[in-house]
């Protein structure tokens, strides 16, 4: 009996991978059809459908490679009609953020209100990590920038590749001051003279003691998008679940950092400095869409298992980028060429 389906289209080559999955061990015939804009499978007295979504069309009679793996179901290629259309996957938060408008910054975690009613009245992007060692190789003089520093002033927002600097000068915005813990526990407040060094000082949510950045000098704070949501004053603010909204800014981190630098290979490291995960982009072309089945067990595996609801319908869609990654833990992986 099939369990759900799983499809995996390639835009850029237009070819698409469907699994079907098996809820049970296999004790009857699997009677497999493929439309155009239809999978279905019968076996065992049951059936199980599903309709793609809209601009999905598919060749059924390029259907190939017809395989079955254990405990995963049955694999099968084949061309695409008609691509759907492309994906926009573009940094959202350097598309949303606009001067001259009122924003609220909430703490993903938990919801709690960071801070309230902050104008940006500038929102400038930063340069690449090491723009400094490359004025070295530009540069026929003594580098200029040595001893110059990017810090927002009043009412800026500087943008990253994977967090934004403010200043942290305008307190009326702020509904309660950060509270800064070193990694020693030590606690201290955000006043100049007693701050600690960048490396062991944190931005801590006061609700739910989670992890939002860290503060980068007596007037400047340092939030990591992964933590950090804003939204429009005058918007309502609805809870994202954890792991959706990591997979989104994480597929969006690398999308545009593979676009502007011109690679594939990535690094996730700690706030100490420590590689934890290489990973190497595969592709961000593909389109998800996966139907989990009347008969699904909670058993079987799925990609999206706490993202895909009942609520969502009976076939969920999404725009992804494909990785392979490789942990590095426990003094694993150091020979790796990185």
């Amino acid at each position: 009996m099939a369990g759900g389906f799983l499809l995996e289209i390639r835009r850029g080559t237009q070819s698409a991978l469907l699994v079907i999955r098996e809820a049970d061990a296999p004790s009857s015939p699997l009677d497999v059809s493929v439309a155009a804009d239809r999978v279905e499978a019968r076996g065992g007295g049951s059936c199980q459908a599903a309709a793609l979504p809209a601009g999905v069309s598919l060749a059924p009679s390029s259907c190939r490679g017809l395989r079955r793996l254990p405990g995963d179901g049955l694999h099968l290629r084949m061309r695409l009609r008609r691509p759907p259309p492309s994906a926009d996957l573009v940094f959202a938060l350097r598309e949303s953020l606009k001067p001259q408008k009122n924003y609220m910054f909430y703490c993903q975690s938990c919801g709690d209100v960071i801070v309230k009613d902050w104008k940006f009245h500038r929102v400038l992007p930063l340069p690449s990590e090491n723009w400094s060692a490359l004025v070295e190789e530009w540069c026929c003089h003594p580098n200029p920038f040595a001893r110059s520093t990017l810090h927002p002033q009043h009412g800026d927002c500087f943008l990253g590749d994977t967090f934004f600097l403010l200043n942290s000068g305008n307190e009326s915005h702020v509904p309660e001051s950060p509270m800064c813990c070193s990694e020693t526990g030590h606690h201290t407040s955000q006043s100049g003279s007693n701050l600690k060094s960048k490396e062991n000082t944190r931005v801590i949510c006061k609700r739910c003691k989670t992890m939002l950045g860290e503060t980068v000098s007596s007037d400047t704070i340092k939030y990591y998008v992964t933590e950090v949501i804003i939204r429009p004053s005058e918007g309502s603010f609805s809870p994202t679940p954890r792991s959706q909204f990591l997979q989104s800014m994480v597929a969006q981190c690398l999308v545009e950092l593979s676009s502007a630098k011109t690679t594939f290979r990535f690094t996730v490291k700690g706030d100490n400095g420590k590689i934890y995960i290489l990973i190497w982009l595969l592709n961000s072309d593909t389109l998800l869409v996966e139907s989990l089945g009347s008969s699904f067990s909670h058993s079987v595996f799925t990609l999206f298992g706490d993202i895909f609801m009942p609520s969502s319908g009976p076939v969920g869609t999404w725009n992804a980028v494909k990785v392979l990654y490789q942990p590095c833990i426990k003094s694993r992986n150091k020979e790796l060429p990185f």
